[in-house]
């Protein structure tokens, strides 16, 4: 997870998907842009979707988080887009935004994570 300049939560690493790109392409960008690693976009297995209140929104802003799995031998690192980079386990949730909570939730169900 992310720490984003002046920000205080967790946050999965990504963001908008840019026009012609699939949601794979725009996971892979954003790897690279946020944590410096290479991803295949075709090498990623989708493993869930969230919909969830936006962190920060008024009620019923939602967003739209979709989760993939990947491969790596690169070691992520913080990019200039943002401040920290950090290693969740399921008890980090209080740290999170309310997606981080359910993505954490989901890979811990799934024992991806922990």
């Amino acid at each position: 997870m992310v720490t984003a300049r002046g920000r205080d939560v967790w946050f999965m690493p990504g963001g908008k998907i840019d026009p012609g790109e699939s949601e794979a392409d725009a996971a892979a960008r954003e790897a690279w842009e946020e944590v410096t690693v290479r991803l295949d976009p075709a090498a990623l297995e989708p493993l869930f979707t969230v919909l969830i209140q936006a962190h920060g929104e008024p009620d019923g802003r939602l967003v739209r988080m979709s989760v993939f799995g990947a491969q790596t031998v690169e070691e992520p690192a913080a990019s200039a887009e943002v401040s920290a980079l950090h290693w969740a386990t399921s008890a980090d949730h209080q740290r999170c935004p309310p997606a981080g909570v359910e993505v954490l939730r989901r890979l811990h169900a799934a024992d991806l994570i922990d």
